[in-house]
Formats: C-alpha cells, sequence, structure tokens
C-alpha cells in the first residue's frame, strides 16, 4: 500500500522506536521527552509507531533557556553555571518532564546543532543526552561531525538507543 507506515523508511523493524514499543508495553512503562536541540524529532520517531499512545505520554521541545526553567523545572543556577548544553542540564530536563507528566521515565537532549553556537569547550555538535528512570539519572556525552539536520538525527537515535539499552537492561 503506497504510503502507508509500514513502508515508511522511518519505521523499519529493526528501528529502536520500533524495538522499545513492546519492551515498554510488557513492563506497562511510561516515557515523557524533553527535547531541545532535536526540536520534536524524538517524538516524532516515537509517535511513527502505531499504538506508540500505549506508553508514550507526550513531550515538551523547550528549545529556550526559559523554557528550560519554567516548563521542567532546570534551575536557572544550573544554567549558569554549566550552561544550557551540560550533563546537569540534560539530567534536570529529563527529571523535570518525567515529573511534569507523570511517568516512568524520562528522555531528555540538549545540544549545540549547528552551524554556529559552537565555542573550543563546547563545539558544535556537542550533545548531552538525559535518562531519567525509578533507579536515578544519568546523561551521556556526545560529540557528533554532521551538519544540523544531521546532528539532530544522531542525537534522536542515540537517545532512543540509550533508551534501548536501559531497557534490555533491565530485562536481564
Amino acid at each position: 500500500m503506497k504510503g502507508s507506515i509500514s513502508n515508511s523508511p522511518f519505521v523499519s523493524p529493526h528501528s529502536p522506536e520500533r524495538v522499545i514499543a513492546p519492551l515498554l508495553r510488557a513492563r506497562g512503562l511510561t516515557l515523557a521527552t524533553a527535547e531541545s536541540c532535536t526540536g520534536g524529532l524524538i517524538g516524532h520517531l516515537i509517535t511513527n509507531v502505531p499504538g506508540s499512545s500505549d506508553y508514550y505520554l507526550g513531550g515538551v521541545v523547550s528549545y529556550a533557556n526559559q523554557a528550560k526553567i519554567g516548563l521542567l523545572g532546570v534551575r536557572p543556577e544550573t544554567i549558569e553555571r554549566y550552561g544550557a548544553v551540560s550533563e546537569q542540564t540534560a539530567c534536570e530536563m529529563a527529571q523535570g518532564v518525567r515529573g511534569l507528566l507523570g511517568a516512568d521515565l524520562g528522555l531528555s537532549v540538549t545540544g549545540i546543532a549547528g552551524p554556529g553556537g559552537g565555542t573550543p569547550e563546547k563545539p558544535v555538535g556537542l550533545t548531552w543526552i538525559g535518562i531519567s528512570t525509578p533507579a536515578g539519572v544519568r546523561a551521556q556525552r556526545f560529540v557528533w561531525q554532521r551538519d544540523r539536520v544531521g546532528n539532530k538525527e544522531e542525537s534522536a537515535r542515540a537517545a532512543l538507543l540509550i533508551l534501548l539499552a536501559y531497557l534490555e537492561e533491565k530485562e536481564r
């Protein structure tokens, strides 16, 4: 069927968003996302999977610092001290969206997509991805070497892979 979701290149049977679906369902877990540099791409990928409303509660695109602070509860001191693109901010974003939407898991991303905005300390492509679970919160650092769209795509895919790794680890 031309144009059907099953023919979409975004919903391969092996894509992380497809693989996480049955894992979240089987565990009865819910997910919320907080996105900055990806601008909603993670939510887009998740909702490409039919039935994602079973586990995906929603997301917040908090591109500006005031949205991170006002919607997600990121502390202004965190942004002032560490910056919007930091491990600390990613962790607070993941915790904030989890609490805001009442989800079991919170997934966040903050980064510098480019082509501008980078510094020697924080280059273009720098991305922090956070995950908040009942066991705690952590973040992982990446530096992508692609253009703006490529950096966004890499960040979204990495976030889903971090979630998948958590779910597979929890399975053991």
